[in-house]
This record gives structure tokens, sequence and C-alpha cells, in this order.
């Protein structure tokens, strides 16, 4: 029995057990966010705000993503601390149940801090106040007319804007390269929080991934990695797309976790640059959803619109599709899949789907300014 006691006192005597607590604080501020979107509002500006501008500002020190090499060391990381483990297990005498307990608990205790850290640094932003709410902009039903013109307005911008900007073999690149195209976002980003103050400025410019194309194996444009406070951002896909995808993250990293709300400020931010390819990747992006959209309405009018299409903007979407085409694998499906879980376990009830809900949010704006 003095044994047995013995042993339930080194099983609960460690220290680190109260590290665990952090998992129902983790979930008690969900609760509170999730019914209490003030609460939630309130956290993403006088919080949530001024930990990502700190931590984004101690990240942006270093010139490459931190992000990245953190998963790139974890797997090996992994691996290593499991392989560690059995032969301390094997090798050590004495109660090898205990060293097992001991591991798995460190294991616990790590996943508490990165779920806690997740929470607090990006978590409840996905349970604030809709970016339509706080910028009058009023979201309601439109007709299949309406959804048209808006085609029809968008093809015509991009034909537009198209010409002029710099190519290879007739499809758009970005004339002074990547870490350019990354400082126009960033500037993009802070004028438009002239306009719409909670898009805080001052946040650092996007950063490349060195290894994109694992990325575009998983059909993954860009990253917003809550823990370094860094937008990445996938390079290896076609020019037109980048500095849309990098205004996209930017609004993650300022605090618009909804995927369709990240969509649109990259599309304001991209249309009201004074950069055409700027501008030119804010139309393709906003057209590529419309378009889909109305595609699954009404077929014909989709095709009339395709119609205003300039030859050379249809080059850059045969482009984008045939780069795309080439990673239709399992392993796409399953990041899919993983991706659509993520989403809807942040309340994102729609799943992948809710991406559909920035045409509304165009639809929206383009009427108030019209």
């Amino acid at each position: 029995m003095r044994r047995f006691k013995g042993i339930i006192k080194s099983i609960f005597g460690y220290k680190r057990l109260f590290i665990l607590l952090l998992i129902p604080t983790a979930f008690a501020l969900v609760i509170i966010a999730y019914n209490s979107t003030a609460f939630a509002e309130w956290y993403s500006k006088n919080i949530y705000k001024y930990i990502s501008l700190f931590w984004n500002f101690i990240s942006s020190l270093v010139p490459v993503s931190i992000a990245e090499i953190i998963v790139i060391l974890l797997i090996p990381a992994v691996i290593f601390y499991i392989f560690f483990t059995v032969i301390r297990a094997v090798r050590k005498k004495g109660s090898k149940v205990k060293i097992m307990y001991k591991a798995f608990l460190n294991v616990l205790c790590a996943v508490s801090i990165v779920f806690f850290l997740f929470i607090t640094n990006f978590g409840i932003c996905y349970y604030r106040c809709t970016f339509a709410e706080v910028s009058g902009i009023d979201v309601r039903n439109s007709t299949v007319d309406e959804l048209y013109d808006l085609c029809v307005s968008l093809a015509q911008r991009a034909s537009h804007t198209r010409d002029g900007l710099s190519e290879r073999n007739g499809v758009m690149t970005l004339s002074e390269g990547i870490d350019d195209a990354g400082e126009k976002a960033q500037e993009a980003m802070n004028n438009l929080s002239e306009e719409y103050p909670t898009v805080t400025g001052g946040y650092s410019k996007p950063k490349s991934v060195m290894l994109s194309r694992l990325m575009s194996n998983a059909t993954i444009t860009g990253v917003f990695f809550p823990f370094t406070f860094e937008a990445n951002v996938n390079v290896d896909v076609p020019d037109f797309s980048i500095p849309s995808t990098m205004c996209h993250e930017l609004a993650h990293l300022r605090g618009y976790a909804r995927e369709d709300e990240a969509n649109f400020i990259s599309y304001l931010a991209c249309i009201n640059s004074d950069s055409d390819e700027l501008r030119y990747s804010g139309y393709m992006l906003a057209f590529i959803y419309t378009g889909n959209k109305l595609y699954s309405e009404d077929s014909e009018k989709y095709a009339e619109v395709c119609g205003c299409l300039s030859d050379k903007v249809i080059a850059d979407l045969n482009n984008n599709n045939a780069y795309w085409a080439q990673f239709e694998t399992p392993v796409a499906e399953a990041a899919s899949t993983i991706n659509d879980a993520y989403l809807k376990a942040n309340s994102q009830d729609d799943g992948a789907k809710s991406y559909g809900r920035m045409v509304d949010l165009i639809l929206a704006y383009e009427r108030d300014r019209s």
C-alpha cells in the first residue's frame, strides 16, 4: 500500500501538470467569444492587435519564414523524441510505466500550450464582428442579373488593366519580382487602414515560402502562422494571383480570420492600390469567385461574360487552370478535407463553401459605389 501511494504521489506530483489548465482556459475563452461578439471584437482590437504587432515586429527581423523553419524541424524533432523515449524506457532500470507516463505528459503539455496560444493569438478573432458590420457595408441577397452585371464589370476591368503588364510566353509576370510585390501589398494594406481603421496598419510585408511547390501539392496558396505572426505565401503559383494572396494573408495578420472576409479585404486593398499588378490581381481574384458563382446559377450568362475577357486574360486563366490541374492528387484532396474540417471547427459552418460569401460582399460594395 505504501509503495502504491508513493507511485500515485510521484505521478501526480509533477509541477508541470498545471500547464494542462491551459486547455479548459482556452475553451472558456472560446465559449465566451462564441456567445459574445462584443467580447471577441474588443479582444481583437485591444488585445490581439498589440500582441500581433509586437511579435510581428520581432519575426520581421528574420528575413526568412520562421514558420517554415519550425514546420521543417518539427517532423525530425517528433521522430527523435519518440526514439529517445523508447530507448530510455528500454535501457533505464525502474518503472517503464512512469517513463512513458512522463513522456505522454510532456506531449499533452505541449499540446496544451499550442492550443492555448492558437486561441489567444488568433482563434478568438473568428468570433468578432463581421467586416461588413464594422464597415457599414449593407450585405443582402442579389439577383442573378446583378451577379451577371458584376461579372461583366470585373471582366472588363481585368482586361483593361491587363494591357501593358509584363509577361513571359504570353502569361503575366510580376515585373519587379516577389519582394517588390510584397512591399506593394504591405503598402496597399496600410493605405486601406486609413479608410477602414480595423484593418490595422504597421505590420511587416509577407514572406515567401522556400518549399512553395510542396504547398501547391496540398493546394495551399498561403498560410498565416499565429505562433510567429507571419503571413506566408506560396510563390510557385501563377504570378497574377500572388499579390492578392499576399493581401489575403496580411488580412489574417490584422485579425480577420474568416476566409471570405480576408478575400474581400484583399480585393479592396488590391483594387485601391496604385499598382496595376495589384489591381489586376484583385480583379482576377474577384472574377474567379463571382464567375464560379454565376456559372453555377446560369452557365449561359457565364459564357456571355467570358466573351468580355481579353485574349491575355484568357491566357492567364488557362495557365492557372493548367498549373493547378497537375496537383489533382489524393494528397490535395486530403489537404482540402483537413482545411474544410478546420474551417468548420472555427465556426465557419459551411466549411470551404464559406469562401463563396465573398461574392455577396463584393456585390454590396460595388452597389454602394454605384
